[in-house]
C-alpha cells in the first residue's frame, strides 16, 4: 500500500503535469484540496503513541525563528545580536538542539531561536523536519536566513514552511464557512471572483466533506487560500529575509544576487557586525508591537520596564493584561505621546494607544 508522502508525491506529479488555466481550475483545486488532508493525516500520524519530545520555554515579549540551511551563519548571528553576558542554553530533541537567546533593543526583550538547519523534505519528517517546524509555527516572526552564495535556498525554504502550514507575510483569507444541515453549499461574494469560480469552491469543499454550507468570501482569493480557509490550522507569521556573508562578494555581484531575489531584504555580515542594527529595528518593526509607559499616580513613569501589547491596542487591552479587575474599577485615563492630542490628555477604556505613550490609568475606589 502507498505511503501518505507517496501519495502525495503522486498528486504533486499531475499537479505539475496540468497547465493552469480555468477550464483546469477545478481539478487542481480539488487535487491540492486532497494533498492539504493528507498532510494534515501525516501530521496527526506522527503524534500517535508519542510524547512531546521537545519543548522550548518562551520568554521575553515575543519570540523570532531564525531559519537556514546548515552553515549559513545562524549561530554567529545569533551570537552577535543576543546579549553576551545572556544566559543561552541547549535544549535537546533527539539528535538537534534548539538555541535561544534574547536580544534587548528599544526596551523590548526579544527571544531568537536558533533553530537546526532546515533541509528539503522537512515538512514531511525528514531529519526530525516536522518537529522542528512545529516549534516555527509557535513564534512571532520568522527570520529566513541565506548564505550570499546559495540564494536558491530561499524557495526551498518558503516551500518547507508553506507545506506545514505557515504562511508568511500574509493575513488568514477573509471568508465565511457554516455548515448547514441541508440546503447544499450556497455562495455569496462582497467582491467579484476572478481569482476562483463557484465550481472550483464547491469541488475543494466536497473534498473535505463539506456538502452543505453558507459561503461569504469578502476578498477575490485563489483555490489555495480558499483551501487554507477551509483547512483552518494555518500559522500566519511576519517574515524577514537576510544575506548574509555580503563582506565576502564584491558591490556587482551582490548586487546581482539581490535583484535575482526580487524581494525585499537586507543583506548584512554577521561576521563582520555589518548592517546588524538595521537589522535590529527591521525585527522591532516587523513584530508589530509597541512600548507602553505605565505612569502611577504622584509617581514618575517607569521606563525601564515598559509594558509591550500589539500594535493598535486599546486601553482596554492594557487593563486586561494588567489585572482583570481593573476594567471594572476603570474610570478614566490620562495620556501623554503620540496617540494624544496634548500632553496628559484625558480618555476612555476604547482609546488606541501609540508606541511610547505614558499611561495613567484613574479607577474607582
Amino acid at each position: 500500500m502507498a505511503s501518505l508522502e507517496d501519495k502525495i508525491k503522486e498528486i504533486e506529479e499531475e499537479i505539475q503535469k496540468t497547465p493552469y488555466h480555468k477550464a483546469t481550475q477545478h481539478h487542481l483545486g480539488k487535487l491540492k484540496a486532497k494533498i492539504a488532508q493528507l498532510r494534515r493525516k501525516m501530521e496527526k500520524g506522527s503524534g500517535k503513541g508519542k510524547g512531546v519530545g521537545f519543548a522550548i520555554k518562551k520568554s521575553g515579549d515575543a519570540t523570532v525563528a531564525l531559519v537556514g540551511f546548515p552553515s549559513v551563519g545562524k549561530s554567529t548571528l545569533l551570537n552577535k545580536l543576543t546579549d553576551a553576558n545572556s544566559q543561552v542554553a541547549s535544549y535537546e530533541f533527539t539528535t538537534v538542539d534548539v538555541i535561544p537567546g534574547t536580544m534587548l533593543y528599544k526596551g523590548v526583550k526579544i527571544q531568537i531561536l536558533d533553530i537546526p538547519g532546515i533541509i528539503a523534505g522537512a515538512a514531511d519528517g525528514r531529519g526530525r523536519g516536522r518537529e522542528i517546524l512545529s516549534i516555527i509555527r509557535n513564534t512571532n516572526l520568522v527570520l529566513i536566513l541565506l548564505d550570499v552564495f546559495s540564494p536558491k535556498h530561499l524557495k526551498a525554504i518558503e516551500k518547507e514552511l508553506y507545506n506545514v502550514g505557515i504562511r508568511l507575510n500574509q493575513g488568514p483569507p477573509r471568508v465565511s464557512i457554516k455548515k448547514t444541515s441541508k440546503g447544499g453549499v450556497k455562495i455569496v461574494s462582497s467582491v467579484p471572483l476572478k481569482k476562483i469560480n463557484e465550481r472550483t469552491i464547491r469541488g475543494i469543499l466536497n473534498v473535505n466533506g463539506i456538502h452543505c454550507a453558507d459561503v461569504t468570501l469578502h476578498e477575490d482569493i485563489d483555490e489555495d487560500q480558499f483551501i487554507d480557509a477551509v483547512m483552518k490550522n494555518r500559522i500566519y507569521l511576519p517574515n524577514i529575509i537576510v544575506l548574509n556573508k555580503i563582506d565576502m562578494v564584491n558591490k556587482e555581484d551582490l548586487d546581482s544576487v539581490i535583484k535575482k531575489l526580487g524581494r525585499d531584504l537586507i543583506a548584512i555580515s554577521a561576521e563582520n557586525s555589518e548592517n546588524l542594527e538595521e537589522l535590529k529595528e527591521r525585527i522591532f518593526q516587523k513584530l508589530d508591537i509597541i512600548r507602553i509607559y505605565m505612569k502611577p499616580q504622584k509617581e514618575e513613569p517607569d521606563f525601564d520596564e515598559p509594558l509591550i501589547v500589539k500594535k493598535g491596542s486599546s486601553i482596554r487591552k492594557v487593563c486586561n493584561i494588567l489585572h482583570k479587575d481593573i476594567k471594572d474599577k476603570f474610570r478614566y485615563a490620562i495620556v501623554s505621546g503620540e496617540s494624544a492630542r496634548f500632553d496628559s490628555q484625558v480618555v476612555g477604556v476604547e482609546h488606541i494607544l501609540e508606541d511610547g505613550d505614558i499611561l495613567t490609568i484613574i479607577q474607582s475606589r
